[in-house]
């Protein structure tokens, strides 16, 4: 099928290699993959800030541009779950309500994408490392995700998988973390914490606000324990 890749701001401004990772993956999978240049923005900053207006200026050129899509696919739980979730409460009452409607239902986090509607889970990756992983909030709470990134790292050799004892937010929260410095630092924190317990070398997430987030607590503590997009994982070969 042609696949839409949908790469959020964040990600192709410091996280080139996630996105190009997706693209590598579907493309090997015998795919076709769209990234359209114009739609950088899902608009959820916003949104989330309680500007629905200014979130519809920024989501509508989205939400055209995506109307013919087969599948959209995004390396984000948030950023999906902000279309998928959010784009039909946004546009309710709205010419447009119909449209988000449409998308939403053929929108995709990334790795749901994979085992859920592709029924794949074994890319032949291999990762010899010993990891761990993070549900990011919008992922797991609003998207239900949680067992299909597991099953795509289940199948990547040499892979030593170890879960955290706790399943907290990290702290990031977008907007959040700028609006309450100090409760997102010490939410990170306690994250950290509980991935360092594991002993693992890694963090694997399918949301790389909040491996950003994560990262930045970690260097600052000078650990060792490094972050990392599951689809970097999933694409190494």
């Amino acid at each position: 099928m042609t696949v839409t890749l949908f790469i959020p701001c964040f990600m192709d401004a410091l996280f080139p290699r996630a996105g190009i990772s997706m693209v590598e993956i579907l493309e090997r999978l015998g795919h076709k993959v769209v990234c359209p240049n114009e739609i950088a923005c899902c608009g959820q900053p916003p949104f989330n800030s309680g500007y629905w207006d200014e979130a519809r200026t920024i989501a509508a050129p989205v939400l055209e541009k995506l109307k013919s899509a087969e599948a959209v696919v995004i390396g984000s739980g948030s950023c999906g779950a902000m279309i998928k979730k959010f784009y039909p409460e946004l546009f309710k009452n709205t010419p447009q309500a119909e449209l988000a409607k449409q998308v939403a239902a053929r929108t995709w986090e990334f790795s749901d994408f994979l085992v859920s509607k592709l029924g794949v889970t074994d890319l032949g990756a291999k990762f010899a490392h010993k990891v761990t992983f993070h549900d990011g909030c919008h992922g797991l709470r609003e998207l239900g995700i949680k067992t299909a990134p597991r099953a795509l790292l289940s199948k990547v050799v040499g892979l030593d998988f170890v879960e955290l004892k706790e399943e907290s937010c990290c702290g990031f929260g977008g907007t959040f973390s700028a609006k309450f410095p100090m409760i997102s630092t010490a939410m990170g924190e306690v994250k950290c914490a509980a991935a360092t317990e594991t002993g693992a070398d890694f963090i694997v997430s399918n949301d790389s606000s909040c491996l950003m987030h994560i990262q930045g607590l970690l260097s600052r503590q000078g650990s060792k324990l490094k972050t990392i997009h599951l689809a970097e994982v999933l694409n190494q070969q």
